[in-house]
């Protein structure tokens, strides 16, 4: 009573081991370029931000009364950490769009 002859395709086949951990490779090779993007992004953001806030807390009276030392770090991390996780979903998706758009068939 074994039924041995399942489509290559079918759902039962396509949920071996093997394809599993090929899956779970695929899905950590694509969070790890996203966090690299994304750490990048977040340190071209922190100097793009850093400095023109630092000078201009030099040489603008306004900025130099109202913007603290805490202040001018909330700005400059806020960039940063909007750069980081706008940059790193970004390429995620689009990995992954990449990836189960180019997968191979097995037909």
């Amino acid at each position: 009573m074994a039924k041995r002859n399942v489509a290559a395709n079918s759902p039962l086949e396509r949920t071996s081991l093997a394809y599993l951990d090929q899956r779970l490779a695929m899905a950590k090779r694509c969070s790890h370029e996203g966090v690299m993007a994304g750490a990048k992004a977040a340190v071209v953001a922190t100097i793009a931000t850093a400095i023109p806030t630092l000078a201009s807390v030099r040489m603008l009276p306004w900025a130099r009364a109202n913007l603290n030392p805490t202040a001018q770090a909330l700005i400059i991390s806020t960039v940063a950490g909007a750069a980081y996780f706008v940059v790193a979903d970004k390429t995620v998706l689009a990995t992954a769009r990449k990836n189960s758009i180019n997968r191979p068939s097995n037909a």
